[in-house]
């Protein structure tokens, strides 16, 4: 599979890690729009949201599990947003499931 997020995930491509466990992997995001930009990705390659389904759902509350404890240990009191674009037309350049972890500015809806 030639996918980038996979290739993250093994290793073969470098990322600054924030986090990891046996499902997840945290990174910050090369290319940042906010002080505090972080991915959280499942390990297991999912596409998109439009592939959740009851086999592999568990992995998407454990990523916001994940995300509630960053935002406390990061210092995200303040507020943060999570974004999730699915699809091409979404907004969605790497098809494997993301969620990107905004903080650390006011953050202005709907863009920026």
């Amino acid at each position: 599979m030639d996918c980038l997020f996979c290739k993250i995930v093994s290793g073969d491509i470098p990322s600054k890690k924030i986090y990891e466990d046996d499902l997840i992997y945290v990174f910050e995001d090369i290319a940042p729009t906010a002080p505090i930009h972080y991915l959280l990705i499942p390990k297991e390659h999912i596409v998109s949201a439009a592939s959740i389904n009851e086999n592999n759902s568990k992995v998407i509350a454990h990523i916001f599990e994940i995300i509630a404890q960053l935002a406390e240990e990061k210092g995200m009191e303040e507020g943060f947003r999570v974004v999730n674009n699915c699809g091409e037309s979404g907004g969605q350049t790497v098809m494997h499931l993301h969620f990107h972890l905004l903080s650390g500015r006011q953050l202005n809806w709907p863009a920026g």
